[in-house]
């Protein structure tokens, strides 16, 4: 299984914050392809199937050896009726016709695969990672794990995995069960590097792919000088963070390069690292992140970044 270098992150063709709309979401998917991008990742939570019921009708007539698409189990999607006539309560706006139940059982992850799989009409998942088992590691290991090695055996998914705001249980799920790849948000950026010290040398000495998420930090490296109500953590960043955040802008200025062009860059330089998935939601973002993507970051910033106090200095690459 290859993934491209730019993976295509589908949670805003969910409805996430705000409304994405059929033709917006599709000319994103339209020009991801041009560009070359073949990795797309999605999940039931992102708008309660609304974004793998959309990415599954914009890649239908693409040619299906072509593409990687990643979806995830752990919360089945449980039909609301009753609340139809409310917005979801987890940032996403769409109604509430369904509610998320935490599900980590070997029952669990089969009827979220098929669920899964109905929505995106695909015939098979490319890989299938558990979707943040933070508070549910024992029935991750003992019955997640386990169905999700019978349906990569079956061929019903080709990778197995897990993806999560955290290092620290990742590199254990590295470490002791048999999964092939795990997506890691926000947890090894250019303002942090914590799965430097775990997740990615467990990864690289197991032969474990890493797909890093959220790699500006949910907004605080995503653009050129980070302004005064940007966000990290999905939260308000706070001042300190954003002062550290503008001074490597503006190292990375006088080498001719945009904050979050260094951003994408930086991560990719570690070998465990097999692609970086950023979440779009038109065709303007993904033309704008493929550009940012393609630019050319000379090794020297990295070594000034750290001459300079603001990054560890580089123990691979």
């Amino acid at each position: 299984m290859r993934l491209t270098e730019l993976g295509f992150g589908a949670s805003q063709g969910g409805n996430l914050h705000r409304v994405t709309t059929d033709d917006e979401f599709t000319a994103a998917v339209d020009t991801a392809w041009q560009g070359g991008v073949r990795y797309f990742d999605t999940a039931p939570h992102y708008g309660l199937g609304l974004s793998e019921r959309r990415l599954g009708a914009a890649l239908r007539h693409r040619p299906r050896e072509e593409y990687v698409v990643s979806t995830k189990v752990g919360r089945l999607l449980v039909p609301s009726p009753e609340d139809a006539h409310r917005r979801d309560a987890e940032g996403f706006d769409v109604p509430a016709t369904h509610r998320r139940v935490w599900d980590f059982s070997r029952d669990g992850v089969l009827r979220s695969v098929e669920a899964s799989l109905d929505r995106t009409g695909l015939d098979r998942l490319d890989i299938a990672y558990l979707h943040d088992p933070d508070h549910h590691w024992e029935q991750a290991v003992s019955q997640a794990v386990p169905a999700l090695i019978e349906l990569r055996d079956q061929g019903v998914v080709g990778a197995i995995g897990a993806g999560m705001n955290q290092s620290a249980m990742l590199a254990r799920f590295v470490q002791e069960t048999d999964i092939d790849v795990v997506m890691c948000a926000g947890r090894y950026t250019l303002l942090e590097q914590g799965a430097a010290d775990d997740l990615l040398p467990a990864a690289e000495g197991r032969g474990v792919g890493v797909v890093i998420a959220g790699v500006y930090n949910s907004g605080l490296l995503s653009r050129d000088r980070p302004p005064a109500d940007a966000s990290y953590n999905y939260q308000q960043a706070p001042p300190e963070l954003i002062e550290r955040a503008r001074r490597i802008a503006e190292v990375c200025e006088t080498y001719g390069v945009t904050l979050p062009q260094a951003a994408l860059a930086y991560v990719r330089r570690h070998p465990a690292v097999i692609s970086t998935v950023v979440g779009v939601r038109n065709g303007t973002q993904m033309a704008e992140a493929l550009r940012r993507s393609a630019a050319a970051v000379p090794d020297e910033l990295w070594a000034a970044l750290a001459s300079a106090g603001l990054l560890a200095p580089p123990t691979t690459g």
